[in-house]
This record gives C-alpha cells, sequence and structure tokens, in this order.
C-alpha cells in the first residue's frame, strides 16, 4: 500500500513538472488566433478563466517558420548567447580547476579562510554586487561588450566551489602512490586530478550552461546595445501579437539546454559515486 501510494506521489509530482513543457510545446504548434482565443484573459484582452485544450485544435508550424526562417534577428542573438557562454565554460574550466585543486591538495597558510571567502562570494546575489561590477567594468572600458559578461562569469567562485568536493574525494593514497613514481604537482593535477575529478568539472560546465544561457539580469545591465543581447532578452521584448513567436522561441532556446543536461547526467551520476571513494 505504501509503495503504490509513493508511486501515485511520484507519477503526480512528474505530472506537475511536465506540465509547463506540455503547455509550452503544445503552444508552439498554435496558430496566433487559437492562442489569443486560449490566452485573452491572460493578456487583458476577455474575461473569464484562460483555457488550454490538450492538444491544439489547429496544429500548425507557423509560429516556428516565422520565428526561423523570418526572424534573422533570433540568430543574430541565438550567436551571442553562443559567444558568450562558451567563454566563460572553457575560462570557468581553465581557472577555476587549478584554483580547486589547490584548495582541495595543498595546505598552506590561510587556506580555510580564502575557501571561506569563496563560499561568502558564491552565496551573493547579483544584485549585491551589480553596482561594484559596473564600476569597474566601466573604467575597464568593457561595457556593451560581451566581455562585460564574460569576465565575472570566468571569475565565478560556485565551479572553484563544485569541483572542490570532487578533488577532495580523491584518495590521499592515490597521489602518495604518484608521488612516489616520480609525478610531481603538476603532472598529479593533470594524470591523476583530472580524470578522477572529470565529473565535477563536468557537473559544473552543465550548471553554468544553464545558468548563463538563461541569464538575464547580467546582460540587461552591461549590454546596452541591443545588437549583443543575447537569446534570453529576446523572450521579453516580444509582444502579445507575436506570443507564438514566443513560445517557438523558448522551445528552440530549451533544445540546447537539454541536449547538455543529457549529456551531462552520467558524469552527474558519477560524480554522485566519486564521493563514495575510500582510501
Amino acid at each position: 500500500m505504501k509503495k503504490w501510494l509513493l508511486r501515485l506521489g511520484l507519477f503526480l509530482l512528474a505530472l506537475v513538472v511536465w506540465l509547463p513543457l506540455w503547455l509550452l510545446l503544445t503552444g508552439a504548434l498554435m496558430g496566433k488566433g487559437e492562442l489569443l482565443h486560449n490566452l485573452s484573459p491572460v493578456l487583458g484582452e476577455g474575461k473569464g478563466f484562460a483555457s488550454w485544450p490538450l492538444l491544439p485544435q489547429f496544429p500548425t508550424l507557423r509560429p516556428l517558420v516565422e520565428l526561423l526562417l523570418d526572424t534573422p534577428k533570433f540568430f543574430v542573438m541565438f550567436w551571442n548567447s553562443c559567444a558568450m557562454v562558451a567563454p566563460i565554460l572553457l575560462l570557468q574550466v581553465l581557472i577555476g580547476a587549478p584554483a580547486a585543486w589547490a584548495l582541495a591538495r595543498y595546505r598552506f597558510r590561510g587556506r580555510d579562510t580564502v575557501y571561506f571567502l569563496y563560499i561568502v562570494l558564491m552565496l551573493m546575489p547579483f544584485q549585491v554586487t551589480m553596482v561594484s561590477s559596473y564600476l569597474v567594468l566601466d573604467r575597464l572600458g568593457l561595457m556593451d561588450t560581451l566581455w562585460a559578461i564574460i569576465l565575472p562569469g570566468a571569475f565565478s567562485t560556485f565551479p572553484v566551489f563544485l569541483m572542490h568536493r570532487f578533488f577532495a574525494a580523491i584518495p590521499e593514497g592515490v597521489l602518495e602512490a604518484a608521488a612516489l613514481d616520480g609525478a610531481g604537482g603538476l603532472r598529479s593535477f593533470l594524470f591523476i586530478g583530472v580524470p578522477l575529478g572529470a565529473p565535477g568539472i563536468l557537473c559544473a560546465v552543465v550548471l553554468g550552461f544553464l545558468e548563463y544561457w538563461n541569464a538575464i539580469e547580467q546582460p540587461m545591465t552591461f549590454l546596452k546595445e541591443r545588437s549583443l543581447w543575447p537569446l534570453s532578452l529576446y523572450l521579453p521584448s516580444i509582444t502579445a501579437e507575436r506570443a507564438g513567436a514566443s513560445l517557438a522561441a523558448s522551445l528552440v532556446m530549451l533544445v540546447p539546454a537539454l541536449l547538455i543536461f543529457r549529456f551531462g547526467q552520467r558524469y552527474l551520476e558519477e560524480g554522485i559515486s566519486a564521493y563514495g571513494m575510500k582510501e
């Protein structure tokens, strides 16, 4: 009986999670008239409650065609998102992985204090550091450039915190054996730390992609030039008359995130088992 109730509860929870995705998929296949009719109370053009059929009455690919073939601005913003996210993830790995390795495997004075500061900075929301970041970027002449988003993201503390946990779980005996074989600090990091900590590195990449692919506050604050706006700022600029294009854009924007998450799912599972490694 308890197992049946548990399965029922999980099934209902899965329905709640999948409901927004189903609404997004079906809405992207609705025509303009049907979509406006269903959402007219929400858009302030009707009374009562909004309605939503299980399936579109007249399914059409027109919203997707309009977005992908008749909206060049969409591809410009898509490229801006790629040009912003890819360097951030690359620099986070190149900068964060050695920093996490040093904090996890080397003993030096002030190590715990530095790690504590990383945690404090990680807990600070963007609103706390927004003004100081704006002043620094403006002084460096980086405002209205993609580097205004890339540089702060490259030095994010969350990837260091995440990779630190994985590097710290590597058995000390493995590193001692490598040292006896003549491996120095750099070789130990490259040939032991990186392979064994790969789940943590890839986990940081996946979560970092999801964060910056959907970033809104940073581009709105640091990018005044609309030609540099990423795809995440395309949706708020769509009017009610183009609600179908908005749902289609949301669907297209969701595809890379789903692919990245699907790719990283196996490494997330490996990362969970990495905590069970013992000396």
